[in-house]
């Protein structure tokens, strides 16, 4: 699997390839924004870790390029920045993960391995909910004819809401199922869940995701 490093400062991009490579990883680095864009429009990675800051902008804002052409490859963001409010900047640029520096070896590929996690997917190839339509094979939720476009970890979210229709999936459970962590991630899913929903509802489909309050989420249940 190809995994794009992006990272201006050479040492801790030698590193962080070192360690890619050693788990098996065939790394693409680069050291700009640019040189990342040219990457990924030439396509074929299997997920990216992205600096925050770079000689020619941020790691968020090309995030959000990505996203808003279409692109759903995984990111993983690193930063030095420690605050939540950073994080949600983070998040809803379009990354699907945030690891702070400085990180442990194992906690970076636990994140990767994370990313391109799918596990158990839909039996079915197709799923209508309301007005919208989960398509598993192809990785799209469709409305009215049109893509919503989702991220890798938003549609993993939903998916196992999908999986799990007519049930409440606890947050727990969620976590684990999505980022094979239960305690580290529950601010991400958070800003996820609020990100998703905003989606589906711009899409028509407002009440597709359900809060169960002290125990989980859930689709496909009636109120």
């Amino acid at each position: 699997m190809r995994v794009l490093v992006v990272e201006d400062h050479g040492e801790t991009r030698g590193m962080i390839e070192a360690i890619l490579r050693e788990a098996g990883y065939t790394t693409v680095p680069a050291a700009t924004l640019d040189e990342a864009r040219s990457y990924l429009q030439a396509g074929g990675l299997a997920a990216v870790i992205l600096d925050w800051m770079l000689p020619d902008g941020s790691g968020p804002d090309l995030c959000a390029e990505r996203r808003a052409a279409g692109d759903s490859t995984p990111i993983l963001v690193l930063t030095a920045r420690a605050g939540i409010e950073d994080r949600v900047v983070g998040l809803d640029s379009g990354a699907d993960d945030y690891l702070k520096k400085p990180f442990a070896a194992a906690e970076l590929l636990a994140r990767v391995r994370a990313l391109l996690r799918r596990g158990p997917r839909i039996v079915e190839s197709s799923v209508t909910l309301g007005p919208i339509e989960v398509r598993a094979a192809s990785r799209l939720v469709i409305a009215a004819g049109r893509e919503i476009p989702l991220t890798a970890r938003e549609f993993d979210i939903l998916e196992v809401l999908v999986r799990h229709r007519g049930r409440v999936v606890t947050r727990s459970n969620l976590l684990i199922a999505v980022w094979g962590d239960d305690e580290s991630t529950g601010e991400s899913l958070d800003v996820l869940l609020t990100r998703l929903r905003r989606k589906l509802a711009e899409a028509g489909a407002p009440d597709t995701i359900r809060t169960h309050r002290g125990v989980g989420y859930s689709v496909g249940m009636s109120p």
